[in-house]
């Protein structure tokens, strides 16, 4: 299984609605692509606003291509995200899960 990690500053006023945006609209939908295991939402107060740390499981890269595309390391970040932010992170992280 593969763990991908992307994370994310919002402005604080906009957190919940970040929050809101993943329950609502983007784990529905990977939820619904094949190879997709299961999703958490880490956070945190910062200075400058709240960071985000999201994790997605997946059963292989291959499942992953299915939500991001042939560029797997390329961030998934809608433009309604976008604007919700700080500063986010263009790529992601992917790690295998050992254990």
């Amino acid at each position: 299984m593969i763990s991908r990690h992307w994370t994310g500053l919002a402005k604080a006023e906009h957190a919940d609605e970040y929050v809101e945006h993943l329950q609502r609209d983007t784990f529905p939908a990977i939820r619904r692509l094949a190879g997709f295991v299961t999703a958490s939402i880490l956070r945190r107060t910062a200075p400058e606003g709240v960071e985000f740390l999201i994790f997605t499981n997946w059963q292989s890269l291959d499942a992953i291509r299915g939500f991001a595309g042939d560029n797997v390391d390329a961030a998934v970040v809608p433009d309604a995200v976008r604007r919700m932010m700080v500063r986010y992170d263009r790529t992601v992280r992917h790690f295998e899960i050992v254990d």
